[in-house]
């Protein structure tokens, strides 16, 4: 019997190790890409994710207000960026599966399994390449506390796919963009060439997550008859817990098909200036 994408999904959500949860989900893209070319596309079937991922026993995850503060000219800083970056890609891994799985019950194009199954793959990677980074460096993931809030996302947008799209990758991961250049240049000034190489192969391929979402979220609402800007802001309003902060990197953003008025709106600015 083989074997569905959703339950797929399933086995890597409650996988527990990171290094093992990436092994596994690579695995299940590469088959699943691999059938697609051959013509026989995998059934994508219905399984019931977990509520929240199986996670490995560190890291100790924290309040954001009780996460240590540790600036990036010492190596122990450095190495916190890292660490951070691993959990945030660990995150993606998982969240990329449980949209396969968890709307699976809707009907979608297979376009739409093609890209989070990629997307998933391309975090593993990710993932990866960050735990290498740390362990060249003499620590491991699990090492450091992490962010307890990295799945609030996901728990907001349980029953609603638009919403997921519209904050997790259109939201959480264009930050991601936003964010990456700043860190290559603390790793570039420290002359540490292996975090350079593996940030900029996460800063380019961050784009296509971004891109997907953008697709899919516009897809729905041409489905559905919705004016996409709005219901981008409508969707935002709901489920992301706070406002969107500048400086935004508004080329990358661009090419993720994700134009300033989108995002512009609902920054701190404009939410301050707006009595609603």
């Amino acid at each position: 019997m083989t074997l569905s994408l959703a339950a797929r999904a399933v086995e890597v959500l409650t996988t527990a190790d990171g290094r093992a949860k990436t092994a596994l989900g690579r695995r299940h893209a590469a088959e699943w890409l691999a059938a697609r070319a051959a013509g026989t596309p995998l059934p994508i079937g219905h399984a019931a994710p977990p509520d929240r991922p199986a996670r490995p026993d560190t890291p100790e995850v924290m309040s954001p207000r009780d996460m240590p503060r540790r600036r990036p000219g010492s190596p122990l800083g450095r190495a916190a960026l890292l660490h951070a970056v691993a959990h945030i890609e660990l995150n993606a891994v998982d969240l990329h599966w449980d949209i396969i799985a968890r709307f699976s019950h809707i009907p979608m194009p297979l376009g739409f399994y093609d890209d989070w199954v990629r997307a998933a793959d391309d975090e593993a990677k990710h993932f990866n390449l960050m735990c290498d980074c740390l362990e060249a460096a003499g620590s491991h993931y699990g090492a450091m506390p992490a962010h307890a809030g990295m799945w609030r996302a996901a728990e907001d947008t349980a029953h609603d796919l638009m919403g997921r799209l519209a904050v997790v990758p259109m939201v959480l991961e264009a930050r991601g963009l936003d964010v990456t250049p700043s860190m290559i240049e603390v790793f570039e000034k420290a002359g540490e060439a292996g975090p350079v190489a593996a940030l900029k192969t996460i800063y380019a391929e961050e784009v296509s997550h971004v891109a997907y979402g953008s697709k899919w979220f516009n897809w729905l609402c041409g489905q559905q008859g919705l004016d996409p800007k709005e219901a981008f802001h409508t969707l935002v309003r709901q489920y992301f817990h706070g406002v969107l902060k500048p400086p935004f990197n508004e080329e990358k953003r661009a090419d993720a098909g994700l134009p300033p008025d989108f995002y512009w709106p609902l920054t701190e600015r404009e939410a301050a200036a707006d009595p609603a």
